[in-house]
């Protein structure tokens, strides 16, 4: 899809971050957009930048939940009758916990996964059909850095972000076969300037193993938030432009994924030797006393 003028866009998690920009940005270059999230006021304000800067586009708001399937489809129904139809679907929208997989609590596991892997499925096959039905669609949907590779205390969420990725390439393979004018793409970001820290989980299970405390975890997290939502909203939609099969992100998803790439088992001894030093710096008595694994909030 080369141009974005007269095309209709469904966005999840747009009432921030790169939900937001990519509105915003598609707004600009003339392309309706449905935008949904759980967060009404982050949504408003969405809606109140997309105005300013398009006021000629057609943008409509709803509040969803995307791993409540009945909701996703009845959104997308509401999206293709209130717009006409639909050219592309980003399936945005996702949480963060840090935990170890032994204090993983399973409701804390149910969560993430609805929304960073099941969220993505919904929004993937309720659009699907009309995507179709337009001509001229594309899927984009995000994985993460973390679906390029794993690190500890992680293993949720990277259990959820390499889903997505082995879900879309699948899917793009079969788009590729059916020749039906649709397309997909994978996007793994690096840490991009989001609220995904603020409204990440922390278990007490690295607490003592990798981080001191929640908040000094969330603190460490944003630390490495290196690009703009802005500008990951720009190669994203230069992606879709292009094409492409796989999009990334910022320096650390091209040194994650060179990484994996090179070292696609030995980067875990790296991985774990970092972990060891960073928690001596951060956690000053970690190498008196053993980590404690704990159970989940």
């Amino acid at each position: 899809m080369k141009d974005f003028r007269n095309r209709v866009a469904a966005i999840t998690g747009a009432g921030s971050g790169m939900g937001r920009a990519l509105a915003v940005q598609l707004a600009q270059a003339g392309c309706h957009v449905a935008m949904c999230d759980r967060d009404e006021a982050g949504l408003a304000q969405t809606l109140a930048d997309v105005r300013r800067v398009a006021p000629d586009v057609r943008a409509t708001i709803a509040c969803v939940d995307v791993a409540d399937r009945a909701a996703v489809h009845a959104w997308a129904d509401a999206v293709a009758r209130d717009h006409g139809r639909v050219n592309l679907i980003f399936n945005n929208a996702g949480v963060a916990l840090s935990s170890t997989v032994e204090g993983m609590g399973y409701d804390d596991l149910e969560w993430i996964l609805g929304i960073n892997f099941w969220g993505v499925v919904h929004g993937t096959k309720a659009f699907l059909p009309y995507l179709k039905a337009s001509g001229e669609g594309h899927v984009v949907n995000t994985s993460s850095v973390f679906g390029l590779f794993a690190q500890p205390g992680m293993g949720a969420y990277n259990a959820s972000k390499y889903a997505v990725r082995g879900f879309t390439e699948s899917l793009r393979q079969e788009l590729d076969l059916m020749q039906c004018g649709v397309s997909a793409t994978t996007v793994h970001p690096g840490g991009i300037k989001t609220n995904i820290a603020r409204s990440s989980r922390v278990s007490p299970s690295v607490n003592g193993l990798l981080v001191r405390d929640a908040q000094q975890g969330r603190e460490e997290f944003e630390k490495f938030f290196i690009t703009s939502a802005d500008k990951a909203a720009r190669v994203i939609l230069a992606g879709v432009r292009a094409n492409k099969r796989r999009v990334l992100i910022g320096p650390d998803a091209y040194a994650a994924d060179a990484m994996a790439r090179l070292l696609p088992a030995a980067y875990q001894s790296l991985v774990v030797r970092e972990a060891r030093r960073k928690r001596k710096q951060l956690v000053p008595d970690a190498a008196a006393a053993p980590a404690r694994t704990g159970d989940a909030a």
